[in-house]
């Protein structure tokens, strides 16, 4: 594959054998997503064979390997949080940019003590609420604890215990705080099968236990509680700003500025070549959610904030429009005349809209389910944007869905995807 140039960028390296990443398939009733966020699940696997496999990959950890690994979001990519180069090895497998701070995933809430200087009370009633389960905080970083390359030189540091009962298994044999992105090349889309791992990152890593599906299908909310209690969504996910606010209460939270692309395809539909979807800003990025993400400061926050992520390898839009009906239209003229260009065409819609569109629209149609719901949608996003990589699309288009709950996360992932390239049908 192509190594990124850019020198903020760490190197892949590979080992030239795609054998030498061991796979570890899972067998028991462990696997799976497990309860919902918050709720007790089962952390010890009842097949030999699976405990043997989990202890193998926690022996890796600590030798300062690096293991992916289901969780309830999409697979992870885990290296032992205190080891310099062990974190290193994860930044060159993915390329990852390293001024990009990772997520430190622990089994026990006790384990936080020994990594932050403080939990705020408002942060405290989140992980009662929300842990295990798909939800990082951002904290005040013990110095001296983590590896410097976690924190991308920050202050602060993301915390999540994942809900997933082979995570905390492996967490808890590991008995070390686990530094883990997803486990895909940077910039792709992110894994929520093991098979999309072996496909990015055999040969580039040291294991991968597979555990099957993932369950949410996307990454986690990323939030900061503010001085005054205000909760700033830093990055949008599996937990909804409506369920946070249901804990901090009503008007405490900000959301996240990329949720003002709401407004951003106004105005920018105008003349540019079907091949190449009009580029447009991101819309302001105003208050504590911006203030939390580190402003104009070179490192964000939060995972997911600056660059480009879960992008297919083709030009991907974004179709909004006043109605259905005319989204339809204007994406089946777009990618009409892409056809006729020569390009290879990609459709992702909801299932409601299908019959507004004409028979064979594109040369690949995915469906993200319906509308009324988006946890179809969120489960099946990333594999559907891997699904035009396979067919070989060079030009997709996307329908936009409201911003609502866990619509908010979906938008989120879809923009960054596709850079930000809006059209508006009008």
């Amino acid at each position: 594959m192509t190594e990124p140039k850019d020198s903020s960028f760490a190197v892949q390296r590979r080992s030239g054998n795609i054998d030498a990443t061991l796979y570890w398939s899972l067998t028991s009733g462990i696997t799976g997503p497990g309860p919902a966020a918050g709720q007790d699940m089962p952390s010890v696997p009842s097949e030999e064979s699976d405990r043997e496999a989990i202890a193998a990959a926690a022996a890796m950890l600590r030798s300062g390997g690096t293991v992916a690994f289901p969780t309830e979001t999409v697979y992870g990519l885990g290296a032992d949080a205190r080891n310099t180069p062990a974190v290193e090895a994860v930044f060159a497998a993915k390329g990852r940019p390293s001024d990009n701070p990772l997520i430190v995933h622990i089994a026990r809430r006790e384990e936080l003590e020994g990594l932050v200087l403080e939990v705020h009370p408002v942060a405290s009633a989140l992980m009662d609420a929300f842990w295990p389960g798909p939800l990082t905080l951002v904290l005040p970083v013990r110095p001296g604890v983590l590896s410097p390359l976690v924190t991308a030189g920050l202050d602060t540091v993301g915390v999540r215990m994942p809900g997933h009962p082979v995570a905390l298994a492996l967490l808890r044999a590991a008995e070390c705080p686990v530094a883990a992105p997803s486990a895909n090349r940077s910039g792709r889309p992110s894994p929520t099968l093991a098979a999309h791992v072996m496909e990015d990152l055999a040969g580039y890593i040291g294991g991968v236990l597979d555990g099957g599906a993932a369950g949410v299908g996307l990454e986690s909310t990323v939030v900061q509680v503010q001085p005054d209690g205000t909760v700033a969504v830093l990055r949008p996910g599996g937990i909804t700003a409506e369920q946070l606010a249901a804990v901090a209460g009503t008007g405490a939270v900000a959301p996240a500025p990329a949720l003002a692309l709401a407004d951003a395809a106004a105005g920018h539909s105008g003349g540019q070549s079907p091949a190449t979807p009009p580029q447009v800003s991101g819309g302001g990025t105003g208050g504590a959610a911006a203030q939390a993400a580190g402003g104009s400061s070179p490192a964000p926050r939060a995972p997911g904030m600056k660059y480009t992520h879960y992008a297919p390898r083709g030009a991907l839009g974004i179709v909004r429009g006043s109605s259905p009906q005319r989204v339809a239209e204007t994406a089946a003229s777009l990618l009409q005349a892409a056809q006729r260009e020569g390009g290879i065409t990609g459709l992702l819609l909801f299932e409601e809209h299908r019959a507004l569109y004409p028979a064979d629209p594109a040369a690949c149609v995915v469906s993200l389910g319906s509308l009324a719901s988006p946890e179809e949608a969120a489960r099946s996003l990333y594999a559907a944007l891997r699904r035009f990589d396979e067919a070989g699309a060079t030009y997709i288009l996307a329908e936009a869905c409201p911003v609502t709950g866990l619509g908010a996360a979906i938008m989120n992932r879809l923009m960054k995807a596709a850079g930000e390239a809006v059209i508006d049908a009008g």
